[in-house]
């Protein structure tokens, strides 16, 4: 397809977390080439992330609002994976004082967008839209099991018996399959929220505020989450849900998905020359997301599970943060370099994950259960070694590894420090043993209906075409 100009024009606005901007502006490319004319909304310092669609696509216009300024929030700082794990509380009220200054330049715009695309953190802009007269759509980069969960809490508000206990069971029985998760193991931002704070109030207004939004689009596809999806589309009282994904990079062009996330430690080349010299499915891809980083006692017995293992690897080793306590988290062990001196790659800063993955060297990965890797691992055959620690990590890790059975749980838990004798054996039998096991099979079948899902005439195609006709059924301003 090649995009036109002068199609429906739609406002996007990317939450500032890598793993909710990409997506969105994945989708942005799936739009636009179905002739959407589309403005990205985002602050300065998250301009240079656009640039290799921006480049691709001339068309697509910008809108670069000034950051506003938040006490806890550093100045230069408009990112939440330079601020630690409780900087998504802080950015969502931050990004909400934007209301006046888009709603500003929607008047004073000659032909302005029919509808708003916004992350699932930015509720507000239902209210937005409805101020302006138009449609908004919300963008969930979870999936439908996920999304099932975090409305249920924010419409239902479960409470502990035991305000001090932490594995107290919460019960979802609305929900296919009628999940059950500990206490702690919720989404933190749901974990936070105080009745009559202000900050949790305008958050708790925000979801309220997704689930009457016109529209839901998922980065999911129906053949892996129908009965979730159903579920949602009676809960909201339509069937304007829209799962397209998964969304990646088009085909494997390292040109164009390297760089899609900021600098790296290595170069493309360095880290690619370095896979092309190992065996088929033998080396282990270990990364924890854009947000988490470990602490330096977790730190080390991963390092000793990677060494004590024997098997190559690529760790994608999140440095601290701001905010983050100075000097205990994010080291690598002293010596550990030279240990495994040669079947070792360990990066710092951006990675580029899905070329990564589509390596035939990589047999399996380690990971957070964070959406985007689980997606990306699944539509590249490579099975995953759980580590679920905060979000919608638990609700991914039950789907796909208790459900779906496409993952082993490796352990649980931000605060947990595994026991490394035990996660190299885990990673030996992904590896070594387990290269024709059902857990790789099940994930062959998965990747194959996935690939299905996004090609002319599968269902994700086929929903993106659908919310293309329905955006293009708007009503002009």
């Amino acid at each position: 397809m090649k995009a036109a100009e002068n199609g429906v024009h739609v406002l996007m606005f990317p939450y500032p977390a890598q793993g909710h901007f990409i997506p969105l502006l994945d989708l942005t490319h799936q739009l636009v080439i179905r002739n959407v004319t589309a403005t990205i909304l985002v602050t300065p310092e998250n301009l240079p992330i656009l640039n290799p669609l921006l480049s691709r696509h001339p068309s697509i216009r910008t809108l670069v609002l000034p950051f506003p300024t938040h006490p806890s929030i550093p100045s230069g700082i408009e990112n939440v994976q330079s601020l630690p794990p409780d900087g998504f509380r802080t950015m969502i009220p931050t990004l909400g004082e934007l209301h006046n200054t888009i709603f500003e330049w929607f008047r004073n715009h000659a032909s302005p967008p029919v509808a708003i695309i916004s992350d699932m953190f930015l509720g507000w802009t239902q209210h937005l839209a409805c101020r302006l007269g138009i449609r908004r759509i919300m963008f969930s980069p979870c999936g439908a099991m996920g999304v099932s969960v975090i409305y249920s809490l924010w419409r239902e508000l479960p409470k502990r018996d035991d305000p001090n206990d932490e594995n107290e069971s919460v019960a979802f029985p609305k929900i296919p399959t009628s999940p059950v998760f500990p206490w702690w193991q919720l989404s933190p931002v749901y974990r936070s929220y105080v009745e009559g704070d202000p900050v949790s109030e305008f958050i708790k207004d925000g979801f309220h505020a997704n689930m009457a939004s016109w529209g839901l689009i998922l980065n999911s596809f129906n053949e892996m989450e129908r009965v979730y999806l159903d579920h949602l589309m009676a809960e909201l009282g339509h069937d304007r849900v829209w799962a397209v994904g998964p969304l990646l990079p088009d085909g494997d062009d390292l040109s164009k998905v390297t760089e899609r996330g900021g600098p790296t430690s290595a170069s493309a080349s360095e880290i690619f020359s370095w896979l092309d010299k190992c065996e088929d499915q033998s080396v282990l891809y270990v990364s924890f997301g854009s947000q988490s980083v470990l602490r330096n006692d977790q730190m080390e017995e991963l390092a000793l599970a990677l060494e004590k293992s024997g098997c190559k690897f690529i760790w994608a080793a999140k440095e601290a943060t701001k905010g983050h306590e100075e000097g205990a988290y994010g080291r690598i062990p002293p010596g550990f370099v030279g240990r495994v001196v040669g079947r070792g790659l360990i990066l710092r800063g951006w990675v580029p994950q899905v070329p990564i993955l589509s390596h035939r060297a990589v047999g399996a990965s380690l990971n957070h259960c964070g959406w985007n890797s689980l997606l990306e691992g699944l539509v590249k055959g490579v099975p995953a070694l759980a580590w679920p620690m905060g979000a919608d990590n638990y609700t991914n890790a039950t789907l796909m590894v208790d459900q779906l059975r496409v993952a082993i749980r490796g352990c649980e838990g931000a605060e947990t420090v595994p026991n490394g004798d035990e996660l190299a054996r885990l990673v030996r039998a992904l590896l070594s043993d387990g290269k024709e096991t059902e857990t790789r099979a099940r994930v062959m079948e998965l990747s194959e209906q996935a690939s299905g899902a996004t090609k002319q005439g599968g269902t994700s195609y086929s929903n993106l075409d659908e919310l293309v006709q329905q955006l293009q059924n708007l009503p002009a301003q």
